[in-house]
């Protein structure tokens, strides 16, 4: 029977392509990986692979044509796969009883570009009643911790996925009944679920694919399927060595490299299928080494590509906060009786926003051939938190429209929620330009990479009371703290940057013209 293949996320941002061109025909049999068709975003032409092995046969589109993400491409029918079997995948369930029905609560979208998330924590069991908006489990992403509620009430049926598990976007989460409903099926949540169920079966593979000589496969080109099937088993794509063009690795390829490593076959075999995740961390000859993911695997690649792609340069001075601290001193306990937590970052941050006023260039972005650059109304500063699961850098919208107990309430919000790992996507996204407050834990003086695709950030080192001079030439006790600015240097010069902080100082150090200028 015929299986629709659904077009998966082929870029951040992306919703739709263009059919450039099919590589096959209606009626044609295809194998695993071989491309299907190139499609043209607005970013780059994609080429589409298969991800079974199968006759091709219906094409949903015409050349030129516009298609959906997540909307089916193409249909086959998969080599080795019963009418009956895809029939029960594709068929919604239903339960016997006409008062309640099963349904499929499908993985929302959750965080652009996010298409996989691992199962943290099961907040439910099978078998539980749940209410509407309930959390039923707690999943991890690359960016944040992420809830998910419950859109009915009924009782869980079926845990679709163990603790430690990666899940897919857009595919089964879980199953429930739900009373007092209409079983009408969701054919999209359908397809979803045959597609991701058929993903894990394995697929024949030619037995010429591994007769070609064998090298290290660095960059572990691989389908989705074949990458799921390597996590099942726990085996590194890079250790395995492809068969396929430009090494690609199959699933072959994986069998092949198990058979050849006994030792590491025996302990996969050996190994029982716990509902707690085996710990992926491994030591041998006095070493540990773990895998890096999630917020460290994500900061990771965001570090590399601003460090590749933007010029960085880096300005430093001192600001005198003495008069700050002093009037903070002030207003604390009164504030805090009306629960608003006034620590400094607030006045860091408005004092940002007004300068930003004066000098625009400071909350712009370029795009990526440097031609264009965009000035953005809204300033949406980010702060980066040191939270226990990675650097979190949640932003604050729309500071120039809010007073300094708005932006402490925000402050406090956000800090509560990256520390607990549980900041919301919408948090994450649209920041415009960064401070980070590396001075809380130590140091005076850092060289901050750019949060791209921003083109500037602000390193706060510790306060220090040190000894300077007054105008009068007395030695007196001042509040210091050193601050580093490192900027884009093909849109910020020194100069513009050196002039934007000592107006963005003098807020600081005079609270009183601060305030003049918020009025």
């Amino acid at each position: 029977m015929s299986k629709d293949f659904i077009l998966p996320d082929i870029g951040e941002g992306i919703v739709e392509c263009e059919i450039v061109e099919w590589l096959v025909a209606e009626g044609e049999s295809v194998k695993e990986d071989q491309p299907i068709c190139d499609v043209m975003t607005d970013k780059a032409l994609v080429q589409i692979p298969a991800v079974h092995d199968g006759v091709i046969s219906k094409l949903y589109y015409a050349k030129g044509d516009i298609a959906k993400v997540h909307a089916p491409l193409f249909a086959m029918d998969v080599d080795g796969e019963a009418p009956t079997q895809s029939e029960q995948m594709q068929a919604p369930a239903v339960t016997t009883g006409s008062a309640e029905h099963l349904e499929d609560f499908i993985l929302p979208d959750i965080g652009e570009g996010i298409v996989e998330c691992e199962i943290v924590e099961w907040l439910v069991s099978e078998g539980d009643e749940i209410v509407e908006d309930q959390a039923v489990c707690d999943v991890m992403t690359d960016k944040a911790l992420v809830q998910i509620p419950a859109k009915y009430t009924g009782k869980v049926e079926k845990l679709y996925y163990q603790k430690g598990d990666i899940a897919a976007v857009h595919s089964p989460l879980f199953q429930m009944s739900i009373a007092g409903q209409s079983a009408e099926p969701d054919v999209s949540s359908a397809v979803v679920k045959a597609q991701t169920n058929a993903a894990t079966k394995p697929a024949q593979k030619p037995a010429a694919s591994t007769n070609s000589s064998k090298q290290l496969n660095k960059k572990a080109v691989a389908s989705p399927a074949v990458r799921r099937k390597a996590r099942e088993l726990d085996v590194d794509l890079t250790q395995v060595p492809g068969s396929g063009k430009n090494g690609r690795i199959y699933k072959q390829d994986i069998e092949d490299f198990l058979n050849e490593t006994p030792s590491q076959a025996a302990s996969q075999q050996a190994a029982p299928k716990a509902a707690e995740p085996v710990s992926t961390t491994a030591s041998a000859g006095g070493r540990r080494v773990e895998p890096i993911k999630g917020i460290k695997a994500a900061m990771a690649k965001q570090m590399v590509a601003s460090v590749s792609t933007i010029p960085h340069f880096t300005f430093c001075d001192e600001i005198d906060l003495t008069k700050l601290i002093a009037m903070r001193s002030e207003l604390k306990e009164q504030y805090k009786q009306q629960g608003v937590k006034l620590t400094m970052m607030p006045f860091f941050i408005k004092a940002l926003s007004l300068a930003i006023k004066q000098f625009p260039v400071l909350n712009s972005q370029v795009n990526d051939d440097c031609s264009e650059l965009t000035y953005f109304v809204d300033h949406n500063i980010g702060m980066a938190v040191d939270s226990k699961i990675g650097l979190l850098v949640p932003n604050i919208k729309s500071c120039q429209s809010k007073s300094i107990v708005d932006v402490a309430n925000e402050v406090t919000r956000l800090t509560e929620a990256a520390r607990d790992g549980r900041v919301s996507p919408d948090d994450l996204k649209g920041g415009t330009i960064s401070i980070s407050n590396i001075g809380a834990i130590g140091g005076t003086i850092a060289t901050p990479i750019i949060n791209k695709p921003e083109v500037a950030i602000v390193a706060l080192g510790k306060l220090q009371h040190l000894p300077r001079f007054d105008a009068q030439g007395n030695v007196i006790s001042a509040a210091i703290m050193q601050v580093s600015w490192s900027g884009d240097h093909r849109v910020i010069d020194g100069g513009t940057i050196a002039r934007f902080n000592n107006l963005w100082k003098s807020y600081l150090e005079d609270p009183a013209k601060m305030m003049m200028a918020m009025s």
